[in-house]
């Protein structure tokens, strides 16, 4: 029985397909792609097909994926309709609260606006801490919204800090870690079992077997 997952695109996109390679599995036209967005393994009877973070979760509820990888920054900000397997410990970062140098937006009083791609995430980490504030959607760069003043604040996710830095933020708390993840469509889970348990068996060894390796460097 043949499985279909969803990659996500861009920022993950490698290192899930050098995780698929060294589980054995034919993904050499996904080295080479072009413009092509959907792939047939040459090894295991699997079709790939690359999508967009949110859209990655949408062809997994609607079972067009029987699996899909993706951010869990994705997953906090909208969706639930799938079974969330295994953490694949890659494309690590972590959604931060950030602010211009000399304005903490998590001292402020009054109204506080705060800048995000991921409202959601934004609005229950302030709730958490007791301020109800205003928030503004931006789709593109979310730094630019303290610098001109559009908010006082952002929550975003960050990997290096240098594009905040270069624009004069300073990052002011953590609101948690991410990485990417393997979400499973629920029908799927139960017609496909033993296929999916394959796939995610395969990737789970390639996970411990990063972790061990980084256990050893580091000791």
């Amino acid at each position: 029985m043949s499985l279909s997952i969803a990659l996500t695109k861009g920022r993950l996109e490698k290192q899930t397909v050098d995780m698929l390679e060294r589980c054995g599995y034919g993904i050499e036209k996904l080295h080479n792609k072009g413009r092509a967005l959907v792939f047939e393994d040459t090894v295991k009877d699997i079709r790939y097909f690359l999508v967009k973070a949110a859209d990655c979760i949408t062809y997994v509820e609607h079972g067009v994926a029987d699996i899909g990888i993706v951010g869990k920054d994705t997953l906090m900000e909208g969706g639930s309709d799938y079974y969330e397997l295994l953490d694949l410990n890659i494309g690590r970062c972590r959604f931060i609260v950030a602010g211009m140098a000399d304005a903490n937006p998590l001292q402020m009083m009054g109204h506080v606006r705060i800048g995000s791609k991921y409202p959601e995430v934004a609005k229950q980490y302030f709730l958490s801490r007791g301020m109800d504030v205003e928030m503004i959607r931006i789709e593109g760069s979310v730094e630019l919204g303290p610098v001109l003043g559009l908010c006082d604040g952002i929550v975003d996710i960050m990997e290096t800090g240098t594009t905040l830095k270069e624009n004069g933020l300073v990052v002011y708390d953590t609101v948690c870690e991410i990485s990417a993840r393997a979400i499973v469509n629920k029908a799927s889970f139960k017609m496909k079992r033993q296929e999916i348990m394959s796939v995610l068996s395969d990737l789970e060894r390639i996970v411990k077997e990063d972790a061990e390796r980084n256990q050893s460097e580091g000791s």
